[in-house]
């Protein structure tokens, strides 16, 4: 617990968030327009990317998040000079790219796993790269070894010590034929983010090919990268020589955005959320509209509502893309507590998402998890060993209760039960919200919320 509760003080600190709690009055219809910047799924890993080019980058619409200024203090430590020449913007100068002490990177890494993708463009820039013990959100074991694996297939050699990893690559990194056992996405950064500079070509199978991806793939194509993406997964990148700086507006997040459309839901409320984008919502959109709610896409945003009338119960599948985001099944629970029926949650891609919701049947919901998930259950998505099942049996009427935030999507989707509830919650450890959610406690007077915040 204290390492969680030392990780959300540092997140809440980059952030000026001072205050590690919310008092929030229940009950409220949320209604207004809130705006969503660059996904932190992305933006990280375009920071990152800068390190690779021999001339500055420009990366917009930067949300300002923890996360941000994690990655900013280590390309710092590093010797690259970040400037904001405006709101939402970050400039790169890596001209001085310089190596860094174990301690110095620990000392703005305890609360991301982003230090694990410096390994690739540090071997290229410096020849070794050094990466601590990795922190983040308790959400299951996220093992790195589709990293260090991959890496070694380019040809560094790596060394585990007290402190951390240490790695070299003394004859230079070099194109190699690469197959996921699982289609993930840090992997597939990983390998994208090594293999453009590498000697010769890398061919990645069974790659993943969310739109994060796609967006990173593009920054570096900007950069002077040669990618290609083939069908059935199938990434192949041809090294070059050098790559230049990069200018990139960052896509929008998508996370947020369904966290706020599930947020609209479940107070009754009436949300536009401006940034957001059809196209990659798509699989999103398709459940709200099954559960009940209602939204309408435009220009600059979309608009998500609850209309009236019953919640309606769903069975959903977690995947990788194009399937129904892990992150999007949190926020979303919370709105199945009111629907008339008996829903079904499949989390197929991490192993302990579900601890978030002991929390919500302290408050009234009706949720079982099943931690060996449900075998004999109809299913699209191919089952996995370690998968959990959420059986959800609604409509529950939600109380007001004290709550410690266990992780980042946890964290939001007890807020925005705190916020359906009758009565007053007190929810802790708000500082692990600030690492995917910009300005969250602004959004929320916007949207006309019932709270009281002393930052």
């Amino acid at each position: 617990m204290i390492p969680l509760v030392t990780d959300a003080n540092k997140a809440a600190a980059r952030v000026g968030l001072k205050s590690d709690s919310i008092v929030i009055n229940g009950g409220k219809r949320l209604e207004g327009r809130i705006e969503v910047r660059g996904a932190k799924n992305l933006a990280t890993k375009a920071m990152v990317a800068a390190l690779l080019g021999d001339t500055p980058s420009l990366l917009k619409g930067v949300p300002e998040i923890s996360d941000v200024g994690v990655v900013r203090g280590l390309l710092e430590v590093y010797g690259v000079k970040v400037t904001s020449p405006a709101p939402g913007e970050l400039s790169f100068d890596t001209s001085r790219v310089e190596s860094a002490h174990f301690a110095e990177i620990d000392a703005h890494a305890g609360a991301s796993r982003i230090p694990i993708l410096f390994c690739g463009p540090l071997l290229h820039r410096l020849g070794e790269a050094r990466i601590p013990d990795l922190g983040g959100c308790r959400i299951g074991d996220r093992p790195i070894d589709f990293h260090l694996d991959a890496l070694r297939q380019f040809g560094a050699v790596i060394e585990k010590g007290f402190e951390g990893i240490h790695l070299t690559a003394p004859d230079g990194l070099r194109g190699a034929d690469i197959e996921l056992p699982y289609p993930s996405v840090g992997a597939t950064e990983q390998v994208l983010l090594t293999a453009v500079l590498a000697t010769g070509t890398t061919e990645l199978k069974n790659a993943a090919i969310e739109p994060e991806i796609m967006d990173l793939i593009a920054i570096l194509q900007k950069m002077g990268a040669i990618i290609s993406v083939e069908p059935n997964r199938v990434i192949l990148i041809e090294g070059v020589e050098r790559l230049d700086g990069y200018n990139h507006r960052a896509l929008f997040d998508r996370n947020e955005v369904a966290s706020w459309a599930a947020a609209a839901l479940v107070t009754h409320g009436d949300i536009f959320v401006g940034g957001a984008r059809q196209t990659e919502m798509m699989t999103f959109l398709n459940v709200f509209r099954k559960v009940g709610g209602a939204f309408d896409v435009q220009e600059d945003g979309i608009r998500f509502w609850h209309p009236g009338g019953d919640l309606k119960p769903v069975t959903i599948e977690t995947d990788v893309h194009p399937g129904f985001m892990t992150d999007w099944q949190q926020p979303l629970i919370v709105a199945l507590t009111q629907a008339h029926g008996v829903s079904i949650v499949h989390e197929t891609v991490y192993e302990n998402r579900f601890g978030f919701t002991e929390a919500l049947n302290e408050m009234g919901a009706e949720i079982v998890v099943h931690k060996d998930g449900l075998p004999d259950h109809p299913r699209r998505v191919a089952r996995r060993d370690f998968e959990q099942a959420a059986v959800i049996t609604g409509p529950t009427k939600l109380r007001g209760a004290n709550i410690y935030v266990p992780d980042l999507r946890g964290g939001f989707s007890h807020l925005i039960a705190a916020l359906s509830a009758e009565g007053q919650s007190v929810i802790s450890n708000i500082g692990i919200i600030s690492r995917g959610y910009e300005h969250i406690i602004d959004k929320l007077e916007t949207l006309g919320a019932d709270f009281v915040y002393e930052g």
